[in-house]
């Protein structure tokens, strides 16, 4: 984490004023748009590309460096890919990161586990965090997943992930909060931390995003809903005990929470964005985005034979970076806000506070 910090410093300076370049510290890579679920928050299924290879992202990962301190494996559902195990090493291999985060809906119940192993113990110096998607209890969860047994095959998943017991292996579940689900989350929260005791709960407003193809769709819950749950949530937060890893991120998570809520009553950036300066997007046909809300290409991995510096200091990031930086967008996308966070001192040091406090 100092080694981290450090690199504050430098990031802000290339946000203020475009030097030093820098890679980016945290990096989402979407392996794959294809999905076994078809939720009413999300039609990222409908998306179709053609996926990069594991030796592209070998390439990829090469010229990113030592740089990424967070990465995210999403999806789609990242477990369709039969090669995921290999892509994870690739990058422990060529990267290092202190933290490799991998959602699920662990539908896959009979492939998740055994992969999950591997790709912990061939990354024996990075926490992987498997976040299992979860927005409702049963059968609820099954309707907005459009699933029928999709929490059967979740628990199957979920209980099998519990008993691997690696110490390097961090067990969260993550729902997403939408106007089907947000009257209920007190509940959904209650359940899953008092039955299923996961190493953190997280949820994360559902949005019109570019990349899950949502623009337009009625999925968002009203802001003063979404304000009394995550009142209760960051409640619920402070009752509970972490320890390791998760008492880092469940100290962020408060503080999210409150960013998020004046995100959406303000209507604008309440602290600088960091998107495209300290994080990025690598779709999985290779485009690079700042981030996942706009999901504006700068540029094609393909086209440059991988060389990830030549996307990220184009023309085209340089201009995407002075929009993001002029403030034409807000959001409370939780991935980059961990950045922002990170970035901005006052933040970077109440969710201190907190940490040494708990």
């Amino acid at each position: 984490m100092i080694g981290i910090l450090s690199q504050i410093p430098q990031y802000r300076l290339f946000r203020s004023t475009g030097y030093p370049s820098k890679k980016p510290l945290n990096v989402t890579v979407s392996v794959t748009y294809k999905c076994n679920s078809h939720c009413k928050t999300c039609n990222v299924w409908k998306r179709h590309a053609d996926d990069l290879s594991v030796n592209e992202y070998d390439s990829i990962f090469g010229f990113l460096g030592k740089t990424p301190f967070w990465f995210t494996i999403s999806g789609g559902e990242p477990f369709l890919r039969p090669d995921l195990v290999e892509i994870c090493r690739s990058a422990y291999r060529n990267c290092k990161p202190q933290v490799i985060n991998i959602p699920t809906n662990g539908l896959l119940n009979n492939v998740i586990p055994s992969a999950v192993q591997e790709i912990v113990e061939s990354c024996p110096k990075t926490t992987v965090v498997i976040n299992l998607s979860l927005d409702g209890i049963g059968h609820q969860h099954d309707e907005i997943r459009n699933v029928p047994g999709n929490w059967d095959k979740a628990m199957k998943t979920y209980r099998a992930l519990q008993e691997l017991k690696l110490p390097n292996l961090e067990l969260g579940i993550h729902s997403v909060i939408s106007k089907y689900n947000v009257e209920d989350i007190p509940q959904v929260c209650d359940y899953m931390i008092r039955e299923l005791q996961p190493d953190s709960y997280i949820t994360e407003i559902a949005e019109e995003r570019v990349e899950l193809e949502t623009v337009g769709a009625d999925i968002t819950p009203p802001v003063e809903d979404y304000c009394k749950t995550i009142d209760y949530l960051s409640s619920a937060i402070k009752k509970q005990r972490f320890s390791g890893f998760s008492r880092i991120t469940q100290s962020f998570r408060l503080e999210y929470y409150s960013l998020a809520r004046k995100i959406l009553t303000e209507r604008r950036q309440v602290i600088p964005c960091y998107a495209g300066f300290a994080s990025a997007h690598i779709a999985p046909d290779g485009d690079v985005w700042a981030c996942c809300i706009r999901a504006e290409p700068m540029g094609n991995l393909r086209e440059v034979d991988y060389d990830f510096s030549k996307v990220w200091l184009s023309q085209n990031a340089k201009e995407m970076r002075q929009r993001i930086k002029g403030k034409e967008c807000y959001c409370p996308l939780a991935n980059v806000s961990y950045t922002n966070m990170l970035c901005h001192i006052p933040t970077l040091a109440k969710v201190s506070r907190r940490i040494i406090a708990r």
